[in-house]
Protein backbone atom coordinates (compact mmCIF):
# COMPACT_ATOMS: atom_id res chain seq x y z
CA UNK A 1 0.00 0.00 0.00
CA UNK A 2 1.50 3.58 -0.73
CA UNK A 3 1.12 6.77 0.75
CA UNK A 4 -1.28 8.73 -0.99
CA UNK A 5 0.72 12.04 -0.73
CA UNK A 6 4.27 10.81 -1.47
CA UNK A 7 3.80 7.38 -2.78
CA UNK A 8 6.07 5.77 -0.71
CA UNK A 9 5.44 2.41 0.71
CA UNK A 10 3.76 1.73 4.25
CA UNK A 11 2.34 -0.98 6.02
CA UNK A 12 -1.67 -1.54 5.51
CA UNK A 13 -2.14 -1.28 9.32
CA UNK A 14 -0.43 2.31 9.22
CA UNK A 15 -2.15 5.46 10.34
CA UNK A 16 0.22 8.23 8.98
CA UNK A 17 2.92 7.93 6.45
CA UNK A 18 6.31 7.78 7.77
CA UNK A 19 8.24 9.64 5.40
CA UNK A 20 5.91 12.76 4.86
CA UNK A 21 3.26 12.13 8.10
CA UNK A 22 0.70 12.44 6.14
CA UNK A 23 -2.66 10.64 7.22
CA UNK A 24 -3.73 7.61 4.62
CA UNK A 25 -7.20 7.56 4.71
CA UNK A 26 -7.89 4.04 4.22
CA UNK A 27 -11.06 5.24 2.00
CA UNK A 28 -9.52 6.55 -0.70
CA UNK A 29 -7.86 2.71 -1.29
CA UNK A 30 -11.51 1.07 -1.44
CA UNK A 31 -13.85 0.58 -4.37
CA UNK A 32 -15.86 3.37 -5.17
CA UNK A 33 -18.48 1.43 -6.12
CA UNK A 34 -18.84 -0.32 -2.35
CA UNK A 35 -18.86 3.02 -0.94
CA UNK A 36 -22.29 3.81 0.83
CA UNK A 37 -24.77 5.80 -0.76
CA UNK A 38 -24.95 9.41 1.17
CA UNK A 39 -27.72 9.96 3.54
CA UNK A 40 -29.49 13.17 3.39
CA UNK A 41 -28.59 15.15 6.99
CA UNK A 42 -31.20 15.83 9.75
CA UNK A 43 -32.45 18.92 8.24
CA UNK A 44 -32.04 18.76 4.33
CA UNK A 45 -35.41 18.56 3.48
CA UNK A 46 -36.95 15.33 1.13
CA UNK A 47 -38.68 15.44 -1.84
CA UNK A 48 -41.93 15.87 0.13
CA UNK A 49 -40.99 19.78 1.28
CA UNK A 50 -40.29 17.92 4.87
CA UNK A 51 -36.98 17.72 6.60
CA UNK A 52 -35.99 14.49 8.61
CA UNK A 53 -37.09 16.38 12.10
CA UNK A 54 -40.20 17.30 11.37
CA UNK A 55 -41.34 13.73 9.70
CA UNK A 56 -40.23 12.34 13.15
CA UNK A 57 -41.95 14.94 14.79
CA UNK A 58 -45.13 14.24 13.23
CA UNK A 59 -45.09 10.74 13.80
CA UNK A 60 -44.84 11.17 16.98
CA UNK A 61 -47.72 13.66 17.24
CA UNK A 62 -49.65 11.31 15.45
CA UNK A 63 -49.22 8.77 17.36
CA UNK A 64 -49.49 10.88 20.66
CA UNK A 65 -52.74 11.78 19.54
CA UNK A 66 -53.82 8.33 19.06
CA UNK A 67 -53.12 6.69 21.99
CA UNK A 68 -54.43 9.88 24.76
CA UNK A 69 -57.85 10.15 22.26
CA UNK A 70 -60.57 8.41 23.87
CA UNK A 71 -64.07 8.40 23.02
CA UNK A 72 -66.70 9.80 25.74
CA UNK A 73 -69.33 7.30 26.67
CA UNK A 74 -72.89 8.19 28.36
CA UNK A 75 -72.59 6.28 31.95
CA UNK A 76 -75.70 8.11 33.62
CA UNK A 77 -78.77 10.55 32.99
CA UNK A 78 -81.61 11.57 35.33
CA UNK A 79 -83.00 13.57 37.01
CA UNK A 80 -85.84 14.41 40.34
CA UNK A 81 -87.63 11.38 41.28
CA UNK A 82 -91.04 11.90 42.78
CA UNK A 83 -90.22 9.53 45.90
CA UNK A 84 -88.21 12.05 47.60
CA UNK A 85 -90.87 13.69 48.99
CA UNK A 86 -92.83 11.17 50.19
CA UNK A 87 -92.22 12.34 52.96
CA UNK A 88 -94.24 15.84 52.33
CA UNK A 89 -96.95 13.83 50.60
CA UNK A 90 -97.28 11.94 54.28
CA UNK A 91 -97.58 15.12 55.95
CA UNK A 92 -100.03 16.93 53.35
CA UNK A 93 -102.18 13.57 54.01
CA UNK A 94 -102.73 13.52 58.00
CA UNK A 95 -103.31 17.52 57.56
CA UNK A 96 -106.07 16.42 54.65
CA UNK A 97 -107.23 13.97 56.82
CA UNK A 98 -107.28 16.11 60.00
CA UNK A 99 -109.30 19.04 58.29
CA UNK A 100 -112.12 16.32 56.57
CA UNK A 101 -112.36 15.07 60.26
CA UNK A 102 -113.00 19.08 61.86
CA UNK A 103 -115.09 19.70 58.67
CA UNK A 104 -117.40 16.91 60.09
CA UNK A 105 -117.54 17.42 63.38
CA UNK A 106 -118.97 20.99 62.63
CA UNK A 107 -120.81 19.71 59.53
CA UNK A 108 -124.00 22.11 60.00
CA UNK A 109 -121.45 25.20 58.93
CA UNK A 110 -121.19 25.22 55.26
CA UNK A 111 -118.75 27.70 55.24
CA UNK A 112 -116.68 25.11 57.51
CA UNK A 113 -116.73 22.92 54.63
CA UNK A 114 -115.93 25.72 52.31
CA UNK A 115 -112.80 26.74 53.90
CA UNK A 116 -111.61 23.29 54.47
CA UNK A 117 -112.12 22.83 50.90
CA UNK A 118 -110.32 25.34 49.71
CA UNK A 119 -107.05 24.32 51.90
CA UNK A 120 -106.92 21.08 50.86
CA UNK A 121 -107.10 22.21 47.52
CA UNK A 122 -104.12 24.98 48.13
CA UNK A 123 -102.06 21.67 50.19
CA UNK A 124 -101.78 19.42 47.49
CA UNK A 125 -101.76 22.16 44.64
CA UNK A 126 -98.60 23.52 46.02
CA UNK A 127 -97.10 20.48 46.71
CA UNK A 128 -97.72 19.68 43.00
CA UNK A 129 -96.29 22.64 41.53
CA UNK A 130 -92.94 21.78 44.02
CA UNK A 131 -93.01 18.42 42.61
CA UNK A 132 -93.11 19.79 39.16
CA UNK A 133 -90.77 22.35 39.22
CA UNK A 134 -88.49 19.71 40.77
CA UNK A 135 -89.10 17.18 38.38
CA UNK A 136 -89.03 19.10 35.54
CA UNK A 137 -86.41 21.91 36.40
CA UNK A 138 -83.39 19.80 36.65
CA UNK A 139 -82.12 17.38 34.63
CA UNK A 140 -78.13 15.86 35.11
CA UNK A 141 -75.90 13.68 32.43
CA UNK A 142 -72.71 12.15 33.54
CA UNK A 143 -70.33 10.85 30.90
CA UNK A 144 -66.80 9.53 31.32
CA UNK A 145 -65.07 12.35 31.03
CA UNK A 146 -67.66 15.76 32.32
CA UNK A 147 -71.04 16.18 34.46
CA UNK A 148 -73.58 18.26 32.46
CA UNK A 149 -75.85 20.02 35.35
CA UNK A 150 -78.81 21.60 33.16
CA UNK A 151 -81.66 23.78 35.21
CA UNK A 152 -84.98 25.78 34.07
CA UNK A 153 -87.97 24.65 32.64
CA UNK A 154 -88.93 27.66 29.72
CA UNK A 155 -85.22 28.86 29.79
CA UNK A 156 -82.67 26.39 29.86
CA UNK A 157 -78.98 26.96 31.84
CA UNK A 158 -76.60 24.59 31.18
CA UNK A 159 -73.43 23.89 33.55
CA UNK A 160 -70.58 21.52 32.98
CA UNK A 161 -68.16 20.17 35.37
CA UNK A 162 -65.28 18.59 33.89
CA UNK A 163 -64.65 15.13 36.08
CA UNK A 164 -60.65 15.99 37.03
CA UNK A 165 -62.10 19.06 38.78
CA UNK A 166 -64.39 17.31 41.09
CA UNK A 167 -62.55 16.46 44.61
CA UNK A 168 -64.90 14.90 47.11
CA UNK A 169 -68.59 13.32 46.16
CA UNK A 170 -71.15 12.23 49.19
CA UNK A 171 -74.61 11.44 49.54
CA UNK A 172 -77.34 12.18 52.75
CA UNK A 173 -80.36 9.98 53.06
CA UNK A 174 -82.72 10.27 55.39
CA UNK A 175 -84.78 6.84 57.23
CA UNK A 176 -87.28 7.68 54.48
CA UNK A 177 -85.30 8.04 51.62
CA UNK A 178 -83.47 4.73 52.71
CA UNK A 179 -86.82 3.08 52.24
CA UNK A 180 -87.41 4.34 48.66
CA UNK A 181 -83.39 4.12 48.18
CA UNK A 182 -83.33 8.11 46.75
CA UNK A 183 -81.19 10.59 48.37
CA UNK A 184 -79.00 13.69 48.31
CA UNK A 185 -75.96 14.15 46.28
CA UNK A 186 -72.88 16.39 47.34
CA UNK A 187 -70.20 17.70 44.42
CA UNK A 188 -67.28 19.35 45.82
CA UNK A 189 -65.04 20.96 42.90
CA UNK A 190 -62.79 23.43 41.48
CA UNK A 191 -65.91 24.63 39.15
CA UNK A 192 -66.40 28.45 39.23
CA UNK A 193 -70.07 28.00 38.78
CA UNK A 194 -70.54 25.27 41.03
CA UNK A 195 -68.13 24.67 43.34
CA UNK A 196 -70.63 22.78 46.08
CA UNK A 197 -73.26 21.61 43.89
CA UNK A 198 -76.32 19.58 45.75
CA UNK A 199 -78.07 17.21 43.98
CA UNK A 200 -81.77 16.08 45.76
CA UNK A 201 -84.15 13.28 44.92
CA UNK A 202 -81.89 11.50 43.30
CA UNK A 203 -83.42 7.75 42.83
CA UNK A 204 -80.69 4.49 43.42
CA UNK A 205 -78.18 7.03 45.03
CA UNK A 206 -75.76 4.56 45.89
CA UNK A 207 -74.99 3.33 42.32
CA UNK A 208 -75.23 7.19 40.73
CA UNK A 209 -72.13 7.59 43.12
CA UNK A 210 -70.76 4.76 42.59
CA UNK A 211 -70.19 5.73 39.04
CA UNK A 212 -69.33 8.59 39.87
CA UNK A 213 -66.89 8.22 41.71
CA UNK A 214 -65.36 5.43 39.20
CA UNK A 215 -65.40 8.08 36.41
CA UNK A 216 -63.55 10.56 38.01
CA UNK A 217 -60.80 8.30 39.28
CA UNK A 218 -60.48 6.74 35.38
CA UNK A 219 -60.24 10.28 33.78
CA UNK A 220 -57.65 11.26 36.66
CA UNK A 221 -55.56 8.58 35.80
CA UNK A 222 -56.01 9.16 32.29
CA UNK A 223 -55.24 12.56 32.65
CA UNK A 224 -52.28 12.15 34.68
CA UNK A 225 -50.66 9.55 32.17
CA UNK A 226 -51.32 12.01 29.13
CA UNK A 227 -49.70 14.86 31.32
CA UNK A 228 -46.47 12.57 32.51
CA UNK A 229 -46.31 11.17 28.22
CA UNK A 230 -45.61 15.46 27.25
Amino acid sequence: MKCPECGSEVVESSVYCHKCGGRIDRQTWEDPASESPEQPAADEPTSAGQTASERFRGAVESTRAKSTAVTEEALWSGGYCGKAMMDAWVVSGLVTLALLIGAIVVWDKAWVWYAVLAAIVLLWGYQAVVYLQRRLGVRYRLTSQRFQHEKGIFMHTTDVIDLVEVDDITYRQSIIDRLFNVGTIRIVSSDRSHPDLSMAGIADVKNVVAKMDQARRAERIRRGLHISSI
